[in-house]
């Protein structure tokens, strides 16, 4: 039986440009000379998801998890490559999409309605939403008063009761309360049986060894190994081991050979 792929991202790549201060940016984009240092977030990456996959994305601070995630969830472009999705996606990060100035019922209208969703399908969800993230009166209240737990709570079950087909959850179940965390992973438990295909980036290898199936790890923009949790963690936990037991100097010297050996072609 041939597996439905969900994701089909190629040769990813993010570039940024780097300046000293503004003068230089603005040379950059008056005259014909390139001024700037090009910084690559993600340089030729791939990877594949079928349909009911669980993807934990891996790597040290700085290698592009974020990035990734926020290009397959559409928020940001990328510079060159493609990402074919087969399905609606939602990205869950801290405060992904919220307006500081709106109140938590606002953003959730603000957010169906950008979703596609009808005024009738926004009051049938309204209460579903609400009663999840439990903000009680906090609800009406800007979400610029939130804490990160409260936007992430409010972003989370937004996102979760909309029911999209590709879920990407960045970093939003650490924040918040041990009791909302467990009440999150029960739903993520339920679209996994359900057969939907996720992305979960996340610090917390325990995580990830206990929800997802395959692994993607990243170094400074690059593929270091994409494959089955059971082969590719050990790796990752053995190289971590290294990364601790490094001084500053160490790391610094890694992160350059790293960056620069991916910053190429």
């Amino acid at each position: 039986m041939k597996m439905e792929k969900a994701i089909i991202a190629k040769n990813i790549t993010k570039k940024y440009k780097l300046y000293n201060g503004s003068k230089e940016r603005i040379l950059d984009l008056i005259t014909p000379r390139s001024y700037g240092e090009d910084f690559y977030a993600l340089n030729n990456v791939s990877f594949e998801a079928e349909k009911g996959d669980v993807i934990g994305f891996i790597g040290i601070n700085g290698s592009g998890k974020s990035t990734l995630s926020n290009i397959v969830a559409g928020i940001i472009p990328e510079t060159s490559g493609s990402v074919e999705l087969n399905g609606q996606a939602s990205l869950i990060a801290v405060a992904s999409g919220l307006k500081g100035d709106l109140t938590g019922r606002d953003n959730i209208e603000l957010k169906c309605l950008m979703l596609g969703l009808n005024k009738k399908e926004i009051n049938e969800l309204e209460p579903e939403i609400i009663e999840f993230a439990e903000l009680g009166n906090f609800i009406d209240q800007p979400v610029k008063s939130y804490s990160s737990g409260m936007k992430s709570r409010l972003g989370f079950s937004i996102s979760v009761n909309i029911d999209p087909d590709i879920l990407i959850i960045d970093e939003a179940l650490s924040v918040g309360d041990k009791s909302f965390s467990e009440k999150s992973f029960n739903k993520m438990n339920d679209f996994k049986e359900d057969g939907k295909t996720m992305i979960f980036v996340s610090h917390s290898l325990n995580q990830m060894k206990q929800f997802c199936n395959k692994v993607l790890w990243l170094e400074y923009g690059k593929v270091k190994d994409f494959g089955l949790v059971e082969e590719v963690i050990p790796k990752y936990e053995e190289f971590l081991m290294q990364w601790k037991s490094m001084s500053k100097k160490k790391r610094k010297r890694y992160r350059k050979n790293a960056s620069k050996n991916n910053q190429q072609g």
